[in-house]
């Protein structure tokens, strides 16, 4: 038996001209929480309907729990489970009767089952007898959840599950991951969201469908090569365009109210852009030495060479 549980090797999708994933690979442990974050249009979805015995990719393979997905998907198919990033449970079924269904697809019942699924069903179980397309997100995500773990699966595959969900909604949904996680079961999770990143055991960060590192979400952060300011003042707009025209600097980019600005360590000081922006009209300057985010080295990936090169040796890591 496999000692991972997902395996992909040189895999590969196009659709027409798109190269939605570039030979990809990766592993995932037995029990890990593995997300895969990135913007849209990166390629996660395409990966995770590959890997979910719905998509047939264009080159090479990959194994759930050992098992190829071409060849043994009807195994596969009774081992995982799987919620898309868009609401596919039926709006004109209730609470229960949604659930129920699935559970009876797998030969099982909602009684077998219950303490499985007990902490995320009982926030939504007085409104059982409520259509599910009348539910808000945050309850239709529990009962899309609900509906995935009902048969018991040993993978779990959940693609931008709190996208379009309050913020209460989202902590909520990463606290039940981490339960389902101590239960032993393996999780693979797709977000665009880069704060949910140090939320996972590991995380692979994707854009235009190649994989550009993996590993834990603090050596991600710790390999960034750069210094980072956090830099603010009355006129945002104006600010980053400075800030990019700015030689010093490695890169610029809008986070909220304010522009994180990259450099070469040892090369800048707060005093230089604050000397900076002054000759440029700004007021209400504040510029502040600050530690990198998954985010900070998402944008330095995508555009630097130098963060690249830093990055290289932990790309192909794999936990055992």
């Amino acid at each position: 038996m496999s000692s991972f549980a997902i395996e992909v090797t040189s895999l590969s999708k196009s659709y027409g001209p798109v190269r939605a994933l570039d030979d990809i690979s990766f592993s995932t442990g037995r029990g890990e929480l593995f997300g895969f974050i990135g913007p849209d249009g990166a390629g996660k979805t395409t990966l995770f309907r590959i890997l979910t015995t719905l998509l047939i990719a264009d080159a090479g393979e990959a194994r759930v729990e050992g098992l190829d997905v071409v060849h043994d998907y009807k195994k596969i198919r009774r081992m995982i489970g799987y919620m898309p990033g868009r609401f596919s449970l039926y709006p004109d079924l209730t609470v229960e009767e949604n659930l129920r269904f699935f559970a009876t697809i797998f030969g099982t019942t909602i009684e077998e089952n219950y303490d499985l699924i007990r902490d995320i069903y009982v926030q939504i179980e007085p409104f059982k007898h409520r259509r599910a397309g009348k539910l808000s997100g945050g309850m239709k995500q529990k009962l899309a959840l609900s509906c995935a773990l009902i048969h018991k699966p040993v993978v779990l595959f959940l693609d931008e599950p709190t996208t379009g969900v309050d913020a209460v909604s989202r902590r909520e949904f990463w606290e039940m991951l981490q339960r389902l996680k101590a239960g032993g079961i393996s999780i693979l999770v797709s977000t665009p969201y880069m704060d949910e990143a140090s939320l996972c055991d590991r995380v692979a960060l994707i854009q235009n469908g190649s994989l550009m590192a993996i590993s834990t979400p603090a050596e991600v952060v710790e390999k960034y090569p750069l210094g980072l300011f956090s830099v603010s003042s009355s006129n945002v707009y104006q600010l980053l365009h400075d800030l990019k025209a700015f030689q010093p600097a490695s890169g610029a980019f809008a986070f909220g109210q304010t522009i994180h600005l990259s450099f070469t360590p040892g090369s800048l000081k707060e005093e230089e852009v604050n000397a900076f922006l002054t000759d440029k009209g700004h007021t209400n300057i504040s510029v502040n030495r600050i530690k990198p985010t998954i985010e900070d080295c998402f944008m330095e990936l995508m555009g630097s060479e130098v963060a690249k090169s830093e990055y290289q040796h932990i790309t192909t890591k794999e936990r055992p």
